[in-house]
């Protein structure tokens, strides 16, 4: 289950996405269900962010730009890359997380995880570190 600092960091996560919203069609949520695969598979990361259009359905079946995971306690990493896998078959583009407790943020990529020093889109001007999210 989530703790306290899990939830900060994804309240911080949603205020640096939010600073966006003026400048680019973005659409950021928190805890949605997504519809990997309607029939049998449906992922719920814990900020996702849309650019474009706003999803139209309940739960969408099509991927967003950015699918976070806030790392908890109780996580086991293979169940953790394993949804990472799934979400990079999806279509995800950025799959990231951030480990809160071991003070680390990682990218995940066709050639799996990677410790970064910043999560970053260049294309929006975007960019967060650890001191970011008072790390």
């Amino acid at each position: 289950m989530p703790t306290y600092l899990h939830g900060k960091i994804q309240a911080l996560l949603c205020i640096r996405f939010g600073a966006l919203i003026g400048h680019y069609p973005l659409f950021i949520v928190t805890e949605f269900r997504h519809a990997l695969d309607p029939q049998r598979l449906y992922r719920i990361p814990d900020v996702a962010v849309f650019s474009g259009r706003e999803p139209s359905q309940p739960i969408p079946d099509t991927p967003p730009l950015v699918a976070i995971e806030i790392a908890s306690p109780d996580d086991r990493l293979i169940d953790t890359l394993t949804k990472f896998g799934e979400y990079r078959t999806w279509g995800v583009p950025n799959v990231w997380m951030v480990d809160p407790v071991a003070k680390q943020l990682y990218l995940y990529d066709a050639t799996g995880l990677h410790p970064v020093a910043a999560l970053s889109l260049p294309q929006y001007e975007f960019s967060i570190t650890l001191a970011d999210l008072g790390l």
